[in-house]
């Protein structure tokens, strides 16, 4: 799609974002690199319209794959949305998800615009654009002809061309083996909330263990004051006397260096632990906001409920004597 219809795209999907409605179209979307109409998918054809850009990064091998982490989803990039008349409608939860299709790239043509997330798009970083998978979210994609993997950042929407299931940056294709000849079959496999937590806790020091996250759904949350949410900082797996002059057992499920992430992630806790029947409080303490729940009479009491969390969301929660 090339001239006054690539232009009269990008201008409907200027006026449908200066209204708000975005549950009719892809959020952010203002390209289709792959919608061709009338004609048959043509392999390289990204890199005959496209291809790198003028100065490259010298080791392109050495940018490092995408970091898996838990973000709050975007406000409006997971609303459903139409493009050339086709209907889709993004997941809304982190969960298992796998397909195999071919994988396409975009980049210079696009390098610098605005994504679905709002980021502008960077052809060198390790990012990816899938129609229907959470934004943000990260996901696995590999080359079955080659073995070769890559770890991307989900932040945009497409590939919007029959056959094709995700839209790789430029550095992730190329590190896929496929840059030239615009497109080849892979399989994308969805990182899931379990797999984040065990990657964070092999990343972090022996001598700091991690409160383990939440593998439930990780469902959308209001715009945050930070930009991303880390759900866990290191807490001591052990009792923690916090006031010698309170009385009680609780349950310790997080520790955060900012408030607006305690806050968050308590706002997940409560939807996903809707039995609950004490509150989580957010305790500031030793530069940390702590969630708190409780109190319990005894460490007996408080541990059937946080067999049941464990049972629930794999979270391991703490023993903390107030």
């Amino acid at each position: 799609m090339k001239g006054p219809a690539l232009a009269l795209l990008a201008g409907l999907a200027a006026l449908l974002s200066g209204c708000g409605t975005l549950g009719t179209r892809a959020p952010g979307i203002e390209r289709a690199p792959d919608a061709q109409t009338g004609s048959a998918p043509r392999p390289g054809a990204y890199y005959k319209d496209d291809g790198p850009g003028d100065n490259p990064p010298s080791d392109l091998e050495a940018i490092a794959d995408a970091e898996p982490k838990l973000e709050p989803l975007h406000r409006f990039a997971n609303n459903p949305y139409n493009v050339l008349g086709q209907d889709y409608v993004p997941l809304r939860t982190l969960q298992a998800y796998r397909e195999r299709g071919r994988g396409s790239w975009y980049g210079r043509k696009f390098h610098g615009q605005r994504t679905s997330s709002g980021e502008p798009y960077d052809m060198y970083a390790m990012t990816a654009a899938h129609p229907v998978l959470p934004i943000p979210s990260y996901a696995r994609v590999t080359n079955p002809s080659n073995g070769r993997s890559v770890v991307v950042r989900i932040n945009d929407r497409g590939p919007f061309h029959t056959g094709r299931v995700i839209d790789l940056s430029y550095t992730a294709a190329w590190k896929l083996g496929y840059v030239a000849n615009g497109s080849a079959p892979v399989e994308v496999e969805a990182i899931t909330p379990k797999e984040i937590a065990s990657l964070a806790a092999r990343r972090a020091p022996d001598a700091a263990p991690q409160v383990v996250v939440a593998e439930a759904d990780v469902r959308a949350l209001p715009p945050a004051a930070a930009p991303e949410a880390r759900p866990f900082d290191s807490t001591p797996a052990t009792a923690i006397p916090v006031d010698a002059q309170a009385s009680g057992v609780y349950l310790q499920l997080g520790a955060f260096s900012a408030r607006a992430n305690a806050e968050n992630f308590r706002s997940r806790l409560n939807a996903q632990l809707a039995w609950l029947d004490r509150a989580i409080e957010i305790l500031q303490r030793d530069g940390l906001f702590r969630l708190h729940l409780g109190p319990y009479r005894d460490r007996a009491e408080a541990g059937g409920i946080a067999e049941r969390i464990r049972s629930a969301l794999n979270l391991e929660a703490v023993f903390v004597i107030r």
